[in-house]
């Protein structure tokens, strides 16, 4: 989810990659929310950092306690910036559907939030 949001606010030419500490099924709940912003994962499939092609970034932004480790240990002798950006894991919540539908949303908008203050909100070159 927040690889896509990204895309949509950074311009075209910022390479982006999301990844998780493990790998992982794709979440027809994001596919879900993001789809209600016009948006999608198109054939993007989950993968964990060690699938990731390139580790050279210049700013990792985590989001559970996990992920800012290990990208802290994957930084110790790199310039890489790491920030951490906690965020609700929307997997642990059950109930209704709105409901879990709802902890989704909630993470969508917080990224989206964090990603328009964190590069400012007029980066919108990318399409939608």
């Amino acid at each position: 989810m927040a690889e896509v949001l990204a895309r949509r606010a950074l311009p075209r030419g910022v390479f982006i990659a999301s990844a998780g500490v493990r790998a992982g099924e794709r979440d027809p709940f994001v596919d879900a929310v993001l789809a209600e912003e016009g948006l999608s994962l198109d054939d993007r499939q989950p993968q964990s950092i060690d699938e990731l092609p390139d580790t050279n970034f210049d700013l990792i932004i985590t989001l559970s306690p996990e992920a800012h480790h290990r990208a802290l240990d994957m930084t110790r002798t790199d310039a890489a910036e790491v920030e951490y950006w906690p965020m609700l894991d929307p997997t642990i919540v059950s109930g209704t559907r709105d409901q879990i539908m709802a902890a989704y949303r909630d993470v969508r908008e917080r990224l989206a939030s964090s990603i328009a203050s964190r590069f400012g909100s007029d980066n919108k070159s990318a399409t939608k």
